[in-house]
């Protein structure tokens, strides 16, 4: 079964989390201050971290950032209170969370996006092999992806979207058809898509400001030429 790290100092709300998940068969550590989650996610080998933003020692975003740093690709889910919801959503993103949840925790809420999260990892580790696209290659067996020779680091979500993109190269594909990929029967805003869009354009064009391969398509969504 899945190991999942918690990283949340509020004490009431790991225990809940923790009993939530493990009632549901996943295998639960945790974590009370940013440092000690840090040293944990990455010594363990875990399949998804839930991380707090508001931690002592280090917030969640220091500890997202250090760890998509050292090339520690495991998805990671936001924790993040009502009223800074929308700017520490964008920041989070920004450093290279898949997902974000809004505090108070509704246990069938949280246990819908840790299954969609999950179900994506899985999904990823079964299809292609490789492809290539200009000075991009992509193995889907490892998990590596490479612009001109150079590695470049794609988040859970990024990667399932890009994978996601490439199976139906050429196809116009609306924002609800790649939510339903990446996140499931989780209730999200289709422009939540939008943020990972633009982070694939700017890890994998040579020009993000005038993509070639991520395509915008008024009204409708996206379309990947590859």
């Amino acid at each position: 079964m899945e190991k999942i790290l918690i990283i949340e100092d509020d004490k009431t709300i790991l225990m809940g989390l923790k009993d939530d998940l493990e009632f549901e068969g996943y295998r639960v550590s945790s974590a009370m201050d940013g440092k000690q989650g840090l040293k944990k996610a990455l010594d363990g080998n875990f399949h998804l971290i839930i991380l707090d933003i508001l931690l002592p020692g280090l917030n969640g975003f220091e500890v997202c950032k250090k760890l998509r740093e050292s090339g520690i690709s495991t998805p990671i889910l936001m924790l993040t209170a009502a009223k800074t919801e929308e700017m520490d959503k964008v920041t989070g993103l920004e450093l290279g969370a898949d997902d974000y949840v809004t505090k108070p925790i509704g246990t069938r809420e949280m246990v819908a996006r840790v299954k969609a999260i999950l179900r994506r990892v899985v999904q990823n580790e079964d299809a292609l092999e490789t492809y290539e696209f200009r000075d991009v290659s992509v193995n889907f067996k490892s998990h590596e992806v490479t612009k001109a020779g150079k590695i470049i680091h794609l988040t859970a979500l990024e990667f399932s979207l890009l994978k996601f993109f490439i199976e139906h190269k050429g196809e116009v594909l609306t924002r609800d058809a790649m939510l339903d990929e990446a996140w499931g029967d989780a209730i999200v805003s289709p422009r939540t898509i939008d943020p990972h869009i633009v982070h694939l354009r700017q890890k994998l064009e040579d020009d993000p400001a005038n993509p070639r391969h991520f395509v915008s398509i008024r009204g409708v969504g996206y379309k990947f030429n590859g």
